[in-house]
């Protein structure tokens, strides 16, 4: 037999081979589960596709709306769809705080931590859980105004409903070391959508080996034109492991990036640990030319590397290793963009190297137990002493075990966030009195009460930034507001944002106590009325405003309008959305006057219709004049 047929027959067995595995596993983009899957001769169940709305909103990091309310809130992303198809701006829908870049360019702005990576951008985050844990194979979210702001979208192995795992989690966990898995379905940088119309936006997520019902999705509203607003989101997935997903004898050529992405955007807690615990490093002769090079030179050099690279860098060669390990690598850290892989573990490994740290962000960390309050309080007693800030976000295993440790080991600390932090319990926050050297204290959507607040004001005379907005426990504004109007004198910012029950006495001892006020929110605060003169004596007692948010007091009018046009000539921002008695001939003095306006926000202003803020962007161009609709 001539030797061309048996290659002829391999090169048909491997034809063959091929079109088996292409039959038995699809590709990515064609993995129909309602399908039963050959497998030799014998037929697998249909693996019927769940579809499923989220049952339940469990965490979020801000919204528009308010604690006691639906509307805007996250809490409209749990059940059917309210508003889609429909576009426009809807009170049913869900809204973050903020968008674009304004709230990066006023008083209130703080300085962005250097070294994060730039995989990393997300601004907000939503959690949502669904009844049954599946394997993914879509996610649809439904966005009705403005999208584009998701950046990521995550998967956890943790079931809130249960607290007995299935076998394929409990495996993983056991050989990540961790008591949490994260897995990201999907990542992109923040790209620009044209137009507020409503979408469905349906990116195409990778295939995770563990069934899940809990999806965080992750935002970066930078790009946006306008609040952007998400009516729903909507799981698909299988209950069985799609084979795409099982271990098999040939190799498929389209999962040999997936090790690159877990080396890239992993959110497994065991590769970050392992990097911060090199022991074996390489034995060399010679450093080559790096012994020739300064200590500083070679510092300076390693200063532009995230952290994970730090990290991986040590395990070259000992020379390496002390400069990564050297403190004044880590004066700035910041380990929100790890939120997912940072635990007890990695706070132990990082104490050495943080002995000299003085801006330090654990925001989103330490959740679902990641983080204990004694792993916490360990790190604080090496690494304190230094801290001049501090950023806790969404920290939901902070007590008040930890707030006593913060005021105790950071007697330096200038800088304390807590937003969103709404674990705290009420007592908790008397502590952060007896840090007087704060100058900026973020207490949004915190439970502290009015006996705390009234005592870190009286010792805190330093403030310069104060964030109050949706602390629904405080009883009487205009007290807090008498007593910083008594004690902080340096303020130069204060967030109000829907405080119930501040009134004009409130504004008028504000205004007399803090005159170097450049920014303040009034936003959704019902009770100030502008019949009694409270916005005219703001704009008289206040020339120095940059911002001004009046968002959705009615009674705002055009007197008010001209006092700031006559007293607040360096105003930037201003929001005075869903006030009926403004006119446009108030507004065209206010941007004669008002040379460095740039934002003005005139949603649902009844006399200024779109014709009117036509004409307006035709004479004051550099002016962004926001109009939101509803369709």
């Amino acid at each position: 037999m001539s030797p061309v047929f048996p290659m002829l027959t391999v090169l048909s067995m491997f034809y063959y081979m091929c079109l088996r595995r292409r039959a038995r596993t699809a590709t990515r983009g064609e993995m129909n589960s309602r399908r039963a899957i050959e497998s030799n001769t014998r037929a697998l169940p249909i693996n019927v596709e769940i579809v499923q709305y989220a049952k339940e909103v469990l965490d979020f990091s801000s919204h528009y709306g308010s604690e006691n309310s639906m509307s805007y809130t996250m809490w409209n992303l749990a059940g059917i769809p309210n508003v889609y198809p429909s576009s426009g701006d809807f009170t049913q829908t869900a809204v973050f705080r903020t968008y674009g870049t304004w709230w990066d360019h006023c008083p209130s702005a703080r300085l962005p931590f250097k070294r994060t990576p730039p995989t990393f951008c997300s601004q907000d985050y939503v959690e949502l859980a669904f009844e049954e844990p599946v394997y993914p194979t879509a996610v649809h979210i439904l966005e009705t105004y403005h999208p584009g702001a998701v950046v990521r979208i995550l998967a956890c192995s943790a079931n809130p409903y249960s607290q007995n795992p299935p076998a394929e989690v409990r495996r993983l966990l056991q050989a990540s070391h961790s008591t949490v898995r994260w897995e990201i379905l999907w990542s992109e940088a923040p790209t620009k959508v044209n137009g507020p119309q409503a979408r469905q936006f349906t990116p195409c997520i990778k295939q995770i080996n563990f069934p899940t019902n809990l999806i965080r999705l992750e935002v970066n509203s930078s790009l946006l034109d306008y609040y952007t607003e998400l009516d729903a989101v909507v799981l698909h997935g299988v209950k069985e492991r799609p084979v795409l997903s099982l271990k098999t004898s040939m190799i498929d050529m389209n999962d040999i990036d997936e090790d690159e992405d877990e080396e890239k955007y992993g959110c497994g807690m065991d590769t970050l640990n392992k990097q911060f615990s090199i022991v074996n490093l390489r034995e060399w002769p010679t450093n080559g030319y790096f012994d020739k090079l300064p200590y500083e030179l070679i510092q300076l050099i390693l200063s532009h590397l995230t952290v994970p690279d730090l990290c991986r860098l040590a395990q070259t060669c000992k020379l390496l290793y002390q400069h990564c390990c050297d403190p004044l690598q880590y004066i700035h850290l910041s380990l929100q963009p790890y939120w997912a892989r940072i635990n007890d573990t990695s706070l132990e490994y990082l104490q050495t190297r943080c002995t000299l740290i003085q801006w330090l962000n654990l925001s989103w960390t330490g959740n679902r137990g990641a983080i204990s309050v004694s792993g916490f309080s360990r790190f604080l007693k090496v690494c304190g002493s230094e801290l001049v800030r501090l950023e806790l976000s969404c920290g939901h295993f902070l007590n008040e075990t930890c707030l006593e440790v913060i005021t105790e080991m950071c007697p330096n600390l200038q800088e304390l966030n807590l937003s969103s932090c709404d674990k705290i319990p009420p007592q908790a926050f008397n502590h952060i009195a007896k840090v007087g050297s704060l100058k900026r204290l973020i207490l949004y959507r915190t439970k502290v009460e009015q006996t705390a607040l009234l005592s870190i004001l009286n010792f805190c005379s330093e403030l310069q930034h104060l964030s109050l907005g949706s602390c629904v426990m405080i009883e009487d504004y205009d007290l807090i507001a008498s007593m910083m109007g008594a004690k902080c004198k340096k303020l130069r910012s204060l967030d109000l944002w829907r405080c119930k029950n501040i009134t004009e006495s409130g504004i008028a001892e504000l205004a007399s106590g803090c005159q170097l006020l450049e920014e303040l929110d009034l936003g959704w605060c019902p009770t100030l009325q502008s019949s009694t003169g409270c916005f005219t004596n703001l704009a008289r007692k206040l020339p120095n405003l940059q911002k001004l948010f009046l968002t959705a007091n009615r009674s705002v009018c055009d007197t008010d309008i001209e006092e700031l046009a006559a007293n607040c000539t360096h105003l930037r921002q201003l929001d005075i959305l869903g006030t009926r008695m403004v006119s446009p001939a108030s507004l065209r003095k206010l941007l004669e006057s008002c040379k460095d306006l740039s934002l003005l926000d005139v949603s649902f202003c009844s006399q200024i219709d779109n014709r009117v803020v036509l004409e307006l962007n035709a004479n004051f161009p550099n002016v962004f004049i926001k109009k939101s609709f509803t369709q």
